[in-house]
């Protein structure tokens, strides 16, 4: 069996989450039409086992969008994600336009160029793009000498996914299995709860309040028939507090019963959810609370 660690690199908002989750054929990482939506490396696990020699597990680790940082939050997610290429058997690099068209793309390929892992690019959104558009970022990074694969798909569709895997595949090395066989990430439970929680906020809210929005699951109660989850949503400012909980609490209540079905999904069991707002000010920049929403080390 070829066992190894991918990361997933890129800008904000070019579908890495959603790539990980059309290769899992399962959601474990939230996703919306907001950058910067993955805040922490999450890692998925993919596993094939039937007895032949295509059998592997991939773990697959979803990094942050590599951006400039605005405060201490956006510095841990960009550590996060550069430091995950150092860390990996092989990287895919997704893109959804040419390296030109902004800073952030060059500003990655240029970190690639001094790793010697594999590189596979992955051109993303094919769905999207006319067939020259698509033929000219790959002749774009083609010309870059960088990357050791360069390939197409459409992550919302599925599209390709199978021929990445394949590639993926030719680079990794005959080794252990790191985890059980339907394990599909090494997160807990109440992690992905919140992460569900934020998603639904992420849709919900207008652009100027959800990345100054953390969850903290104050307590997780697994009874026989029904999971009880009280959370906090932590907001930056008070008027944010208001926008989130909505006129005569509306908006709040369908972000709880927007999150509690899909918990529900996930668990496979009744749950009862419980939301209450806090403010927090500038809590992005205090890393005592980075700290305590799971965002920084201590030290």
């Amino acid at each position: 069996m070829k066992t190894g660690f991918i990361g997933i690199v890129g800008r904000p908002n070019v579908g890495k989450s959603t790539l990980m989750n059309s290769i899992l054929g399962e959601k474990i990482a939230i996703t919306t039409d907001k950058p910067q939506t993955t805040r922490n490396s999450i890692r998925g696990i993919y596993t094939r086992e039937n007895g032949q020699e295509n059998d592997c597990q991939m773990i697959f680790i979803d990094t942050p969008g590599i951006h400039k940082p605005k405060n201490k939050l956006g510095s841990y997610m960009t550590e996060i994600a550069v430091g995950t290429l150092k860390e990996v058997d092989v990287i895919l690099f997704l893109v959804d336009s040419p390296a030109d068209k902004g800073p952030g793309d060059a500003y990655i390929v240029d970190m690639l160029k001094n790793i010697n892992t594999p590189k596979i690019l992955v051109i993303n959104k094919i769905d999207y793009l006319p067939p020259d558009v698509y033929e000219g970022i790959y002749k774009n990074y083609e010309d870059m000498d960088v990357f050791d694969k360069i390939l197409g798909t459409s992550a919302l569709k599925g599209q390709n996914i199978e021929v990445l895997l394949d590639e993926i595949l030719k680079f990794l090395q005959e080794g252990p299995m790191y985890f059980p066989k339907d394990m599909v990430t090494d997160h807990p439970e109440r992690f992905i709860a919140s992460e569900i929680i934020r998603e639904k906020l992420l849709m919900y809210l207008n652009d100027e309040v959800p990345h100054g929005v953390a969850i903290e699951i104050e307590s997780y109660n697994e009874k026989k028939n029904i999971t009880e989850i009280s959370a906090v949503i932590y907001c930056e400012k008070k008027s944010h507090k208001g926008i989130i909980i909505g006129k005569d609490g509306k908006k709040l209540k369908g972000v709880g019963k927007s999150a509690r079905m899909e918990i529900e999904a996930l668990l496979g069991t009744k749950v009862f959810l419980e939301l209450w707002v806090k403010v927090k000010e500038n809590w992005r920049d205090s890393n005592f609370f980075l700290n305590n929403f799971g965002y920084k080390k201590d030290g």
